[in-house]
């Protein structure tokens, strides 16, 4: 059974940081596309950052370019999200997504970012 578990969200103020974790299992992690995706209320979910299996390429929507860096160790079967200068539009529900081929793709149940004064 494959599990995502997504950890590390919470309330931060405008301009703090904060570090996601995607905790995976009951897949061969290194074999998967590994991406970052959010949604906030009202609003359609959105990709936020992605990472080859092997690590070396990863794509970021502009909105988060400069300020969130996405990573994976495969020897822990875990993917994370640094999140810096965060801003109250950033404010969502993070969802961790496994991908590999078109046949198989899977999902976190989320972890909730807000930033606020």
């Amino acid at each position: 059974q494959v599990q995502l578990v997504e950890s590390g969200g919470g309330l931060v103020q405008p301009g703090g940081s904060l570090r996601l974790s995607c905790g995976a299992s009951g897949l061969p992690f290194s074999s998967y596309a590994m991406s970052w995706y959010r949604q906030a209320p009202g609003k359609a979910r959105e990709l936020v950052a992605g990472i080859a299996s092997a690590g070396g390429r990863t794509n970021y929507a502009d909105s988060v370019k400069g300020r969130f860096t996405i990573s994976r160790d495969n020897a822990k079967n875990t993917m994370y999200l640094q999140m810096n200068s965060l801003k109250p539009e950033d404010t969502a529900v993070y969802l961790c997504n496994a991908r590999w081929g078109l046949l198989y793709d899977y999902w976190g149940q989320g972890t909730q970012v807000t930033v606020s004064s």
